[in-house]
């Protein structure tokens, strides 16, 4: 498995329109193989733009140093044709987001410099925090595609600081439900839509400046899409997203007719749902017939009173991250990639949940425990290609505290943790690998932007699971409270179910938290908790470690050595 590093891109450069001397620029019935390769490039220079875009002007660091967001590009009936090198859980939701948006808001009411907002988890949606920026592009009056973006909001209301209400039994309780509303226009910003959202969350300010950050996204985008219209014609921007489509269907399905056909099945457990202390299965059934793959989550655990739950497109977002990722990790991802996997969840099931159920932690639990499920259930039949468990779990802390002057500030953190290790290496340490691809806000932004100071950050030694190839070590990272009041809130997993070897290899050490270690007062802090920090507290976290691949006598013994003296194991 390869995991490719998020590098901002450089703008694009402006070049003078040339048109192709043999042929019309505006009729295009058939593509030529040279345009469609320069046309699928520009389109996802135009998501990775968007991307940079939205991180150089967000306000919050959640988004300009963590980079929780993604952008991608849909034609006018909403079927995802690029993306940017973003986060998979956003992505494989946004192949869903704009078709829904359109059943709610016909595209006839939309128009030219239009930008809508929403987030409502059942309409193309994965949890309330993660705001969606939709804006229809035009040529000559003719819709001809849609920008969208994703950005993660640090405060979307609720009853907690971030949003993150560990002990919420509806969707109510987590924040503002945005049904689709227009915030932008060619008239320019709606103020009276804007200020009822901020009215009704946290640290307004700043999410005002991540809003508009997501306009300038969409804009830019909007632009150069215009670019290449002017270049090429609309018709021939059209023939070129059917085109992609079916290359990307066609790469997809010789990709899974590659792989053995057979039936597997395949399971992993959520600790708890943060409301009721029991563990919850996710169970999936895989099943590879010929050129197609269906994933049935049947038997997984009812929909939960707490906010494990998801959408069914988080659903479809584990399978099209799992299969990309075993079979055809080098097919441009887009709607033909995904048209042969077919995705089963029944009604009011933990992954496809009743729209009143809290989802604000399933969205990055529950789809990465389903993704854990899938590889349990392929590795008898791609052994070479699966991996062991890893940081499956976002390890999501909020400290959410008011400045002297009576502002919020809140800070949202992922930790990530040891990559399992694959058949023919060891896992990495310290990585945010599966679903997520967030990165870590620096030590310095941390203390500079929050009343916080980072007294450790460091591998967890000892942490890694044993096998022929070992997994990666997660690690240690303390905060010490510099502010009269504090509130913390913890929204992860993997406390009592650690990271599992596959194929006889061992299991990574499980995540842990403690509140002022090596005191009287130490205690345990809970996986799915909020509560009250007075200045000097001490949260130390200790991430999880990788699980194994294979057995750990087949590892050579120099190696078992150096591992055991570099403290891996």
């Amino acid at each position: 498995m390869v995991h490719h590093a998020r590098l901002p891109r450089p703008a694009l450069r402006r070049r003078p329109a040339r048109q192709p001397a043999h042929r019309d620029r505006r009729v295009s019935p058939a593509v030529h193989p040279v345009t469609l390769e320069v046309v699928r490039n520009a389109l996802y220079a135009i998501a990775e733009e968007m991307s940079v875009v939205l991180m150089r002007s967000a306000r919050s660091p959640l988004l300009k140093e963590a980079g929780d967001l993604s952008s991608a590009l849909t034609d006018a009936e909403g079927r995802l044709v690029a993306q940017g090198r973003d986060i998979p859980i956003h992505m494989g939701v946004m192949a869903f987001t704009v078709k829904e948006f359109l059943k709610r808001v016909p595209a006839e009411r939309l128009r030219e410099g239009d930008v809508w907002f929403l987030n409502l988890p059942e309409v193309g949606g994965n949890h309330l925090p993660d705001v969606k920026a939709i804006r229809p592009v035009f040529a000559g009056g003719r819709l001809v595609a849609f920008a969208i973006n994703l950005a993660h909001w640090a405060d979307i209301g609720g009853a907690v600081p971030g949003s993150y209400v560990p002990w919420a039994t509806e969707s109510y309780q987590e924040g503002v439900r945005i049904s689709p509303i227009r915030l932008f226009s060619a008239a320019g910003p709606d103020e009276e839509n804007i200020g009822l959202i901020l009215a009704n969350i946290r640290a307004p300010d700043e999410r005002r400046g991540d809003i508009f950050a997501q306009f300038a996204a969409d804009d830019v985008a909007a632009r150069r899409l215009g670019e290449l219209v002017e270049r090429y014609g609309a018709d021939t921007l059209r023939a070129c997203f059917d085109a992609l489509h079916a290359a990307s269907e066609a790469a997809m399905r010789a990709a899974i007719s590659a792989l053995p056909d057979g039936v597997w099945t395949g399971e992993d457990w959520l600790d708890d749902d943060g409301v009721d202390d029991k563990p919850l299965p996710i169970r999936v059934r895989v099943e590879i017939r010929g050129d197609e793959a269906t994933f049935d989550f049947t038997g997984t655990a009812p929909q939960a009173r707490g906010p494990v739950n998801t959408t069914y497109y988080i659903a479809c977002s584990s399978v099209y991250y799992a299969m990309k990722t075993l079979a055809a990790p080098e097919v441009p991802p887009n709607d033909g990639c995904y048209r042969p996997l077919r995705v089963i969840v029944p009604p009011r099931n933990l992954m496809n949940a009743d729209a009143d159920r809290p989802v604000v932690g399933g969205n990055h639990e529950t789809s990465q425990r389903a993704v854990d499920a899938i590889f349990n259930a392929l590795a008898p039949a791609l052994p070479d290609r699966v991996t062991a468990s890893g940081p499956t779990t976002s390890g999501v802390l909020i400290f959410g505290a008011r400045t002297p002057d009576g502002r919020w500030t809140i800070f949202y953190e992922t930790h990530g943790g040891g990559e399992g290790a694959g058949a023919t290496r060891d896992g990495g340490s310290a990585l945010r690998v599966y679903m997520s691809n967030v990165m870590n806000t620096p030590t310095e932004v941390v203390e500079a932007e929050y009343p916080l100071r980072v007294e450790e950050h460091a591998l967890r030694p000892g942490s890694a699971g044993d096998g022929r190839q070992r997994g990666g070590l997660g690690f240690r990272r303390a905060y010490r409270v510099v502010a009269p009041e504090v509130t913390l809130t913890s929204m992860l997993d993997r406390r009592v179910v650690p990271p599992w070897g596959v194929l006889g290899g061992g299991d990574g050490l499980p995540f842990r938290i403690t509140l002022n270690p090596g005191t009287p007062g130490a205690r345990d802090v809970g996986g799915k908790v909020s509560l009250r920090l007075t200045r000097g507290d001490l949260v130390l976290i200790e991430t999880c470690g990788g699980g194994g691949f294979g057995p750990p006598a087949e590892r050579p013994a120099e190696a078992r050595e150096a591992d055991r003296r570099e403290g891996y194991v």
